[in-house]
């Protein structure tokens, strides 16, 4: 199982709609991804904190995040060939920060420890 991390860096002064990310963006990427992605996470950035510094000091790190678990790579990186030019074409309508992306495999995906 792997997990497509999309994070868009907080820059003072970037213009990011998050209503419309949650509501409309990242369901049009889930109907694109299919069965490919078995589920995704959003996050809304509240705060960072610098070293030393008191917690929720600082904004955060990313304004927001993320995430779409999926089988594999190879079925993303697919979807993505077929769709991924309206995913990416969508981008302009919530956000002018460029987001960083981040594959990683899933090794512990819940623990009750």
């Amino acid at each position: 199982m792997i997990k497509v991390n999309v994070m868009y860096p907080y820059t003072e002064g970037a213009r990011f709609d998050h209503a419309y990310y949650r509501d409309r963006h990242l369901p049009m990427v889930k109907a694109r991804l299919g069965s490919v992605c078995a589920y995704y996470t959003v996050e809304k950035g509240l705060a960072g904190r610098a070293p030393g510094a008191p917690l929720a000091g600082a904004p955060p790190a990313y304004v927001a995040m993320c995430a779409f678990i999926c089988d594999s790579a190879e079925g993303f990186q697919a979807a993505m060939k077929e769709h991924g030019a309206e995913i990416l074409g969508d981008i302009a309508n919530y956000t002018d920060i460029a987001p960083v992306i981040q594959f990683s495999e899933v090794v512990v995906e819940r623990s009750d420890h």
